[in-house]
């Protein structure tokens, strides 16, 4: 008998408790990434496992988030067991005590004392203990103090347990509103107020209907919601223990004393903010409230009678505190924090102070005083976001920061050093290195060597065209040369622009042995006899046991925004990469693209953004959400010292650049490609020896203008119709190349020309710009009127589109279109002249930018071989390089030769 189909599977996890009381689970057989999103099916606080904290395969949970995850619904198909008897019996214990969590039963047993917990659950010892940790945790993210509990027991065990935003309705808001004085001897106003979802304007009753029913004193169009109003007016008024009487059935409304305000702003805000309940208050009451002690450390290097320092110098500190402008003394700090107030009187004024920052404040100084910090590590604390490192007089600056470290001038300068970029080590470029760089080019070597020797990690930004792919080869033959290691260096970047680093290393650094890891053909095993071994995202994720194996001499990202999806295995997987040094290349300003930026410095520096939910909640949110210019700076400072970017308008580089540079951008044939590649070749030449002279021309003519479309895109060649935009994408390298370098181009606020000869690549190019981008990118043609042209033309001029497509001859002569910084040429033209007047669209009399121009070259391919041949053809006659007609007076043996497929 056929035994029923089962889709039910058992996970067994091992459990162990860590020193903080937090839990560490593992699955021996399956990757975390893979069972945690189970475990977190219904666990909304992390995204459903998203913001889970992972690491070396473990899940690291919280005593609360272990009682969330085990109170909630479990997964409908997989369950899970304990690895061995103890794991099994912590299993046990959560379901027990999470059993207990969610019930208005639990205030019940549970017993304060001071700022203890206990409870009298009849559960074992370790759910016990592991129930009144989430409980004081699950209060401490709140923001309440075991102080504040007491009064909130009746308001738990009514239903507000376990503390979450409260349920609101999907079309209005109920608020609590204080409104200050409008004369010095008037007073207070405390009043319920409503306002519609869309709304931001708050709605309360006329002075002649305050004390009619909440029905009746609502407009029409809210009477269904009068019932709503009433119980969230209740829930508010049962934690406000400043109001003795409610009268429930009409709108709040009392006048308070300055006293009064000051009893409600000290006991029952904090508490009516951190169950959810919006309390409206004066714009000047609601900073008030959110000021925090202003804390000054002046560091100075223990040994002082140095007039230089260095990084591994021990520094000292010297702390002073203050409050509005009044100092406040170490010994009353001290009692404030012990106290855990959440508010003090300085002079007139009440404030409201953060007392889990002081704690941590607090931490920070007993740290500094036990450890022997250096001014290195002293940039790898992990201090809290709101303290900066202030390299800056702090009479020049506008700003009062919240934690101020100030610096002797020894310091100063190497901090200067490390945030300018400037009085680096002077370092010899190799010998080997088969170019020279430029000014610029030499700095940014001599930073990469410099942060290599002082172990930190570096994000190599500088715009496109300024030579980050130099820079990196100088550096790695500096280090290959002098033998700091046996292992290999590793380069990791997109499928599209791996030809472009074979090419580059062999023409620059012909002396570099470099492994190309990458292909059907490849084998797992890494040659480590190598000074380079080259791969992609895709190939490093899929063979990431192998280089998880090696300690690399160094690691570089190229477009290292690639890893910005920090939750994707091959974002992580490459984040696990060990190496000497970790390098991120990137044009795009990452400082503008926060979630990339964390996943940037997360593999040049584990850790130094702290988690992702920690920089999400105190970098991600107050800039996109806020616009904080504060929070801004503060960032920019952080990162600051890891982080170089140049740009084209840079004045010093301006003197060191040239006015046009040409690159060649190399991609690979996908597999497709290839195959058709090679099916029309051997096609072609098989009727080339029946054919006459005549005929034997316009055959290679014809065959060469379907090889070109084929390194386009095999569906110009195949005359298919366009599909997905990433689909498309997929089957041809240099597609994705040019949409991808366009719209990082647009990103940027610059313009770019994108030259084709044929008006399907034109069409193609549209197709994929407007749905990966949403980049409406005009295509001038041949059979479009002049007067459509003369509009196009000035339009572009004027920056209303940032990407502008020309068909070669029809946009290659008679226009002015200098507001482009970039021309893409995306096939070649067999005459160097029709692309040169191309060009010159952009780089002609009135152009003030750096023009940068891109020919996109299929590697191995027709399109290699005639560049080569054109450059090598120079000094011949132009009759002869300046039309494709030399191509068929080949002989046979030399046409083979061109056409087959090099790769």
């Amino acid at each position: 008998m056929t035994q029923p189909l089962s889709i039910n599977k058992e996970l067994p996890l091992k459990v162990n408790v860590t020193e903080n009381g937090n839990f560490h689970l593992i699955s021996m057989g399956t990757p975390a990434e893979q069972w945690v999103p189970f475990l977190y099916i219904n666990h909304r606080e992390s995204f459903f496992g998203l913001l889970a904290q992972i690491e070396e395969n473990a899940l690291i949970a919280t005593p609360v988030e272990i009682m969330e995850l085990f109170s909630g619904k479990s997964h409908p198909f997989i369950s899970f067991t304990g690895a061995n008897t103890d794991s099994e019996n912590w299993l046990q214990t959560f379901r027990q005590a999470a059993s207990i969590w969610l019930t208005p039963e639990l205030w019940s047993q549970l017993k304060l004392d001071g700022d203890t917990i206990e409870t009298t659950a009849s559960i074992d010892e370790n759910g016990k203990i592991l129930l009144a940790n989430a409980v004081k945790q699950k209060l401490y993210q709140a923001g309440l103090t075991m102080e504040d509990v007491p009064s909130l027991v009746p308001f738990f065990e009514q239903g507000g347990w376990p503390i979450k935003s409260q349920a609101t309705h999907p079309n209005l808001l109920v608020a609590l509103r204080l409104s200050e004085p409008e004369a010095l001897d008037d007073t207070w106003l405390l009043e319920t107020v409503v306002r519609g979802k869309k709304s931001s304007v708050y709605w309360t009753p006329a002075f002649r209907k305050k004390t009619s029913p909440i029905k009746d004193a609502l407009p029409d169009k809210w009477n269904e919601f009068s019932a709503y109003i009433k119980e969230t007016q209740t829930k508010i008024f049962s934690l406000i223990s400043s109001i003795d009487q409610l009268n429930t059935e009409t709108f709040f409304s009392a006048t308070l004393s300055d006293e009064e305000v000051r009893i409600f702003l000290r006991d029952d805000l904090v508490k009516l903010q951190a169950l959810g309940f919006e309390i409206v208050l004066p714009t000047w009451l609601k900073a008030v409230k959110e000021t925090k002690m202003r804390v000054k450390s002046i560091a100075k290097t223990a040994n002082t009678y140095k007039t230089a320092a260095g990084l591994n110098e021990i520094l000292k500190f010297d702390w002073s505190f203050s409050l509005n402008g009044q100092e406040i003394s170490s010994e009353d700090f001290q009692q404030l924090v012990n106290e855990n107030r959440s508010y003090i009187q300085a002079g007139n004024e009440w404030f409201r102070i953060d007392a889990a920052w002081m704690h941590e404040i607090r931490e920070l100084m007993k740290k500094s005083e036990d450890e022997n910090w250096t001014v290195k590590e002293l940039l790898f604390r992990e201090i809290p976001e709101e303290i900066a490192l202030i390299l800056d007089d702090d009479e020049q600056s506008n700003e009062d920061p919240l934690f101020q470290f100030e610096l002797q001038k020894s310091l100063q300068s190497l901090m200067e050093q490390l945030s300018e970029k400037k009085g680096f080590p002077e370092v010899q470029v190799s010998p080997n290195l088969l170019t020279s760089l430029r000014p610029y080019q030499q700095l940014g070597l001599e930073w990469l060597v410099f942060m290599r020797n002082e172990q930190f990690g570096a994000c190599l930004a500088d715009d496109m065209g300024l030579g980050k792919t130099i820079q990196l080869i100088s550096y790695l033959l500096h280090v290959h040369e002098k033998q700091e290691q046996s292992a290999p260096s590793l380069i990791i970047c997109p499928t599209s622009v791996l030809g472009n680093w074979q090419k580059e290393l062999a023409k620059f650094a012909p002396s570099l042995n470099v492994q190309t890891h990458y292909g059907n053909a490849r084998t797992k095993e890494i040659d480590q006899t190598a000074d380079i071994v080259l791969t992609t995202f895709g190939t490093a994720m899929q063979d990431i046991e192998s280089l998880q194996e090696i300690v690399w001499s160094s690691i570089t990202l190229d477009e290292a925004q690639n890893i910005k999806n920090m939750h994707t295995k091959q974002s992580r997987a490459i984040r696990k990469l060990t190496g000497a040094h970790h390098i991120a290349l990137t044009g795009t300003p990452v400082e503008n693209r926060l979630s990339e930026l964390w996943s940037i410095f997360d593999f040049i520096h584990k850790g130094y953004l702290g988690s992702f939910r920690k920089f999400q909640e105190n970098y991600i949110v107050p800039i996109e959400r806020d616009d904080s210019d504060t929070t801004k700076h503060k960032l920019r400072v952080k990162i600051q010292p890891f982080l170089m970017r140049r740009t084209k308008q840079d004045p010093e580089l301006l003197l060191n650049l040239p006015e046009k540079l040409e690159q060649r951008e190399y991609c690979a044939l996908t597999t497709e490609q290839a195959a058709l590649y090679e099916s029309l070749i051997q096609e072609t030449v098989s009727k080339l020896d029946t054919l006459s002279g005549f005929e034997k021309k316009g055959l290679i003519l014809k065959m060469l203008s379907k090889l070109k479309q084929l390194c386009n895109h095999p569906a110009l060649y195949l005359k298919e119709p366009f599909d997905d935009a990433d689909d498309m994408m997929e089957r041809s390298e240099k597609l994705a190349r040019i949409v991808t370098l366009a719209g990082e181009i647009a990103a940027r606020g610059e313009q770019c020309l994108i030259f084709t000869q044929y008006i399907g690549m034109g069409h193609l190019l549209q197709h994929c710009l407007t749905e990966l981008y949403e980049i409406d990118a005009p295509f001038l043609t041949g059979s479009m009127p002049k007067n459509q042209r003369d509009h196009l033309v000035e339009a572009f001029q004027a920056k209303e589109f940032p990407v502008f497509l020309l068909s070669l001859k029809a946009g290659g002569t008679g226009l002015n279109l200098t507001a482009a910084s970039h021309v893409l040429h995306a096939d070649r033209w067999w005459n160097p002249a029709v692309e040169n007047q191309a060009t010159d669209r952009a780089y002609r009399i009135g152009q003030t930018n750096f023009v940068h121009v891109h020919k996109f070259i299929t590697i191995g391919t027709i399109e290699e071989k005639i560049d080569k041949l054109l450059i090598e053809k120079q000094a011949l006659s132009e009759e002869l390089i300046h039309s494709s007609q030399w191509i068929t007076e080949m002989s046979d043996a030399d046409l083979q030769d061109l056409l087959t497929l090099s790769i």
